[in-house]
């Protein structure tokens, strides 16, 4: 996280049901020595439970949920407080209310919202995104939203269709996860490898071995892009300048481990991908398997 500030990605995402708590914790290290670097994002309303998380969108929680957060963080304030998800037993208002509270209190700067439009529940002809733009409208209402935060990549680019035209046209920024497909778009998976078994992407149909090759030409095009503009440019570079190509507006959120990736992530910042590359890009193949 040093490196990624000294490098100028000032923005680090958290959520406290990252552990739980544990990733909070991380950057309340950081923080203490560099608060005047960051740009500090956390999320509220989910809770992890034994095998299970459930969302809490219940006012009382949510601030004392802000209150454990800047514990963790060692900050008085959070620059950006998201929403992560509504609480099927609250309306969604009353919980927006109680964040709105806090922002007024000076706990919190500004608020976002987490799109919520679960593959899962999409009904024929319905967009993907449909649930969160009725949710915005309805969060609008009571205060209003900074940014959204929803999945944007070259494998996943459903949030162009109507969700990032919503937050172009008024204004609100756009902080795209899982930019790299969750590692996919590096080129550095192997097909058939495997993966630990608390690794999320074990039970994801797109990482099974034969979905994992089928969508090789996704990354073999990202390899071709790659090589035009430098040997040592990385297909994951090219897929976050594609991200980033997208509108002034848009801001990727690429998770890493170590220092090295860190340093490539923010590397991408300088790459400008032309027309060609951008258009090459358009025609790559659809990825294969669901990602429900």
């Amino acid at each position: 996280m040093h490196r990624a500030l000294d490098l100028g990605s000032t923005l680090l995402d958290t959520a406290d049901m990252y552990g739980p708590f544990t990733n909070e914790l991380l950057l309340g290290r950081v923080l203490k020595e560099r608060r005047r670097d960051a740009f500090v994002s956390t999320k509220v309303g989910l809770l992890v439970g034994e095998q299970h998380i459930v969302a809490n969108g219940r006012p009382g929680y949510v601030r004392r949920a802000c209150d454990a957060s800047l514990r963790r963080l060692q900050t008085d304030v959070i620059d950006l407080y998201q929403l992560h998800r509504a609480d099927p037993e609250v309306p969604v208002e009353e919980t927006w209310g109680a964040m709105a509270e806090l922002v007024r209190a000076g706990k919190v700067r500004a608020l976002g919202l987490c799109a919520v439009g679960a593959r899962a529940a999409r009904r024929p002809g319905t967009g993907l995104y449909d649930a969160t733009i009725r949710q915005l409208e309805r969060v609008q209402q009571v205060f209003p939203v900074a940014a959204v935060q929803a999945e944007l990549s070259v494998w996943s680019p459903e949030a162009l269709e109507t969700l990032l035209p919503w937050c172009e046209a008024r204004g609100v920024g756009f902080l795209a996860a899982m930019p790299l497909g969750n590692g996919f778009l590096t080129g550095t998976l192997t097909p058939g490898e495997g993966f630990e078994p608390d690794d999320v992407r074990a039970r994801h149909p797109r990482f099974t071995a034969e979905m994992m090759a089928a969508n090789q030409p996704i990354v073999a095009g990202l390899r071709r892009i790659a090589r035009r503009h430098g040997e040592h440019v990385t297909p994951a570079q090219v897929a976050l300048a594609w991200v980033l190509a997208q509108g002034r507006h848009v801001v990727p959120v690429p998770g890493a481990k170590h220092e090295r990736w860190v340093a490539e992530n923010a590397g991408a910042a300088r790459l400008r991908l032309t027309r060609e590359d951008l258009a090459e890009v358009a025609e790559l193949p659809p990825a294969q398997g669901s990602w429900d």
